[in-house]
């Protein structure tokens, strides 16, 4: 048995071409579940996506290419311009579908009429089968070729529906044109449904285009943001100023930006000033001041001034190219309400017409002297009016535009699973340290119980090796005093309380006073104790045998925290603030901000341990994070939102990330979650109801109470407006302000 290793193991993300419906995405997952090699595949009709795990020893791409293509459908493989392929065969569709609509239109125009008003002028059945005719062999030949290709494969989907429905109202008819002696000589009129099956076809296209146009729009956000980058840059080459392609800027190129100019990639100024618009990226409607050494990004807008900065990060790199692929990835992902809706719509068809062929069996034995005609009519009737694209569109246009709203007012979303969980939330875990507060500390204060130029560089060495923002802060001060750095021969991270090192063959040791505690070393000479009760943060420097040097450090809290945890417990979730400063801090902090249940002192796990504590009593938990230390915390959560300034584990783990830090976006990612699954959960409910009602009404059961029978026709667009009315309740939550 071959053994799947990390290195054989692939997860690709293809356009699918050629579905028409729901039915169809589970036709194609189905066939690509099949496959060996094949891990896990989920389709998503609304964007028209395959996301597959596959083992690459086993099978590929072009292997998985030809399995979809037998049953009609196709993969697009080109890489580099799947998305640009994609979009040319969309255009191309649309366009055919546009000229088929117009041609067929006016080939039914007459058909109807004829068939509504003047039954009973000189050729009137063959001059409707003439005009028909086309209609159906030629501008609907689609519908009949693809139930052609899946009823090869034993499958079925929407349009077999079409096609058996249009196409057995035809060829009735056609018998009735060629031989309406043979009702003739039972004493029965031969009537024609031509209307009907042109009508259903002009209808069903009709709606079909008017769904591609609305699917359009729920990735309107996908293509605003690639819209950010500019086509071209000037860079400096050779002391000059040159314009070239974007794709010809390297790492290390310096780019000129003048007033108005988009930023192309991610880089550092270098020189000049200017106030840089961010708020595609991170939502923030404030122009943020960019001077010497401040970080640049693309598809930020530059406003008055005009700078040069260095490029550090192009192409896939850039901040703007990792957002658009988390958009891509969450709109492609699936929401566990979905994976219902698609097992339904999957065999949704194969019931529908077990329900026709029951209808024609009830109208031919009870129906009386029209019992065959009519028969075929409500049978025809239940074909079109059944189609389960509503159900397919109801849950993946929603997600698409609710992730696609939030990219663009900076709160990114992973996946469609979190999203629909975020409105569950009743509690809320934060963590202090750049969640809170700024997460920028400066040292105010600081005790040397030997005031040695030698130790003072070897703590600078030792806080250079670390990346926590509190060892910043030594740094920088440090480097403001002069000092210069030494050689570290060790460093060792310790996890929830500081760093050891070796330096010059000596241990020391950098962390909270409650660690040199626990290595039994006496403070009781510095003003920790003054420092904690000023809330701030302490930290000690020390070797094996006594402490060196302990530093207070202060944490602005955000401007914003107060009211946004305020606008959290209004919206009756309860909010905990966890931290691994001291309690002094911790409860200073915690009463600023006017949170009422705090820890301090916790350690990672504890933070884990804390989140497990409140899932055990029913909560539905979202812990908030920066920094390596809520890592863990951020998996065991139930949504976990990271702040964008903050480490890249963090916000590989989270599965929402909040681009400015400002924590007002936790309370508006849940608003967004909340309008999203209520329109999922509209769009299923007009879904059902419609087949629910529709269904029964086609079968004819309210004829024996009133005479009603439903008309083809209507049924024809019924069905059609019942898809576009869901994609149209998905994009009013594009008109709501969070």
């Amino acid at each position: 048995m071959e053994t799947l290793t990390i290195e054989n193991q692939q997860k690709i993300t293809i356009p699918v071409t050629g579905m028409t419906c729901a039915a169809c995405a589970s036709s194609v997952e189905n066939v690509l579940n099949k496959q060996e090699g094949v891990l896990e595949c989920a389709v998503n009709f609304a964007n028209e996506t395959a996301q597959i795990t596959f083992n690459s020893a086993q099978t590929s791409p072009e292997a998985l290419k030809k399995s979809v293509q037998a049953v009609g459908y196709d993969l697009i493989l080109d890489t580099a311009n799947a998305q640009v392929k994609q979009a040319e065969l969309k255009t191309a569709h649309v366009q055919s579908l546009k000229n088929n609509v117009v041609w067929a239109s006016i080939l039914t125009a007459p058909v109807v009429v004829i068939g509504m008003f003047f039954m009973e002028m000189p050729y009137a059945n063959w001059i409707m089968l003439t005009l028909t005719t086309p209609v159906l062999a030629l501008f609907g030949k689609s519908f009949f070729i693809n139930a052609w290709k899946q009823a090869r494969h034993g499958q079925s989907n929407m349009d077999t529906l079409v096609a058996l429905s249009t196409g057995i109202a035809y060829l009735f008819s056609l018998f009735n044109t060629i031989y309406p002696e043979f009702w003739h000589s039972r004493g029965l009129h031969p009537h024609v449904y031509f209307e009907a099956a042109a009508v259903v076809i002009v209808f069903i296209m009709l709606g079909k285009l008017l769904e591609e146009k609305a699917k359009a729009n729920t990735s309107s956000a996908i293509k605003k943001l690639m819209g950010l980058q500019p086509h071209t840059v000037w860079i400096i080459e050779n002391g000059e100023e040159k314009e070239v392609e974007l794709a010809q800027v390297r790492i290390g190129d310096r780019i000129i930006v003048k007033p108005g100019d988009k930023i192309a990639v991610d880089g550092k100024v270098l020189s000049g000033t200017s106030f840089v618009d961010e708020s595609m990226l991170s939502g923030e409607p404030i122009p943020v001041e960019k001077t010497k050494g401040a970080k640049v990004f693309a598809g930020t807008v530059n406003q008055q001034g005009s700078f040069r900065f260095i490029a550090e990060k192009i192409g896939g790199e850039t901040l703007l190219a990792g957002i658009i692929q988390m958009v891509q990835n969450a709109q492609g992902s699936k929401a566990p309400i979905q994976k219902l809706t698609d097992k339904i719509a999957g065999i949704f068809v194969p019931i529908v017409i077990g329900i026709a062929i029951l209808t024609f069996l009830a109208w031919f034995i009870l129906g009386g002297q029209n019992a065959l005609s009519q028969g075929l009519l409500a049978a025809v009737t239940v074909l079109v009016i059944a189609c389960p694209c509503a159900l397919g569109l109801a849950t993946p246009t929603a997600i698409m535009v609710g992730v696609g709203k939030g990219a663009e007012n900076g709160i990114l979303i992973k996946d469609a699973e979190s999203l629909e969980l975020a409105h569950r939330v009743n509690a809320i875990i934060l963590d202090k340290t750049g969640t809170i507060t700024e997460g920028k500390p400066t040292l105010t204060d600081s005790f040397w119980v030997e005031n040695h130029e030698t130790q003072k560089s070897i703590l600078l060495a030792i806080e250079s090796q670390s990346a926590h923002p509190l060892a910043e802060a030594v740094v920088n001060h440090l480097k403001m005093e002069g000092v210069k750095t030494r050689l570290v021969q060790q460093f060792e991270n310790v996890t929830g309380r500081g760093v050891k090192a070796t330096v010059d063959g000596e241990n020391y040791y950098v962390g909270s006073p409650v660690w040199m505690t626990e290595r039994q070393l006496s403070l009781s000479e510095s003003p920790i104790e003054k420092w904690q009760l000023e809330a701030k943060t302490v930290i000690v420097f020390a070797n094996e045998t006594k402490v060196i040097a302990a530093f207070g450090i202060t944490d602005p809290i955000k401007e914003t925290s107060a009211k946004a945890i305020e606008e959290l417990q209004n919206q009756g979730i309860e909010v905990y603030m966890l931290t691994g400063d001291n309690a002094h801090t911790a409860q200073l902090v915690a009463k600023q901000v006017g949170i009422n249940h705090f820890k301090a002192q916790v350690l990672p796990s504890d933070k884990a341990a804390f989140v497990e504590e409140l899932q055990r009593t029913g909560k539905v938990v979202a812990m908030v994070g920066d920094g390596i230390n809520d890592s863990h915390a951020l998996a065991m959560a139930d949504v976990s939102i990271a702040m964008g300034r903050g480490s890249d584990i963090a916000m590989d783990v989270a599965k929402m990330t909040l681009i400015s830090g400002d924590l007002h976006k936790i309370a508006q990612a849940i608003r967004l979650s909340k309008w999203t699954v209520a329109a999922i959960h509209q769009n299923l409910f007009w879904a059902f109801i419609y087949n629910l009602i529709g269904i029964p009404l086609a079968a004819g059961v309210l004829y024996p109470l009133n005479g009603f029978l439903l008309n083809p026709m209507i049924a024809g667009a019924a069905m059609a407006l019942s898809s576009v009315s869901v994609v149209g309740n998905s994009l009013r939550l594009k008109l709501k302000q969070l």
